[in-house]
């Protein structure tokens, strides 16, 4: 059963480059290590031509995981989003009730989440805490060093 995530444009096409260059560039360098190393005699004692089959065998199944991803990204039309409640793509202005400070992550797909640009994963546990809430409500997120109190301040698209 394969899982439908949700991503922005620039994520999507991201996501699409990987691709290409693991199947156009990363492909061709695994088959010419395997036929360098086929070169070199008797395979069976020669462990550089196990090593490279082993890379081309994690390298496909690297290639099969993002092609089942492309073939179920949906691409988010953040003009349809409603600001009311937290979902895909929501900026959401959060205040720690426990020490009152005050933070804004956008959430986002999995593969597109970076903590250093302000950008969570909707599967991670704040992201899912946050979904559906809407302004003025409390979410209480359990973390794994406890059970953390956030404040819906505002809701924006990104």
């Amino acid at each position: 059963m394969s899982k439908i995530s949700y991503y922005t444009p620039e994520g999507l096409k991201k996501l699409k480059e990987e691709l290409d260059h693991l199947r156009d560039v990363e492909r061709p360098k695994a088959s010419q290590a395997i036929a360098e190393a086929r070169d070199k005699g008797d395979l069976s004692e020669n462990a550089e031509y196990d090593a490279a089959k082993e890379a081309q065998g994690l390298l496909e199944m690297k290639i099969a995981k993002l092609e089942e991803t492309v073939s179920n990204a949906r691409i988010i039309d953040e003009s349809q989003l409603d600001t009311s409640k937290v979902l895909v793509l929501s900026t959401v202005k959060l205040k720690n009730q426990a020490n009152g400070m005050e933070m804004k992550y956008t959430l986002v797909a999995e593969s597109e989440a970076n903590l250093k640009t302000g950008k969570i994963s909707v599967t991670s546990p704040i992201g899912k805490g946050l979904l559906g809430k809407s302004v003025g409500d409390v979410a209480e997120i359990k973390v794994p060093n406890g059970t953390l109190k956030f404040e819906i301040l505002e809701i924006t698209r990104a």
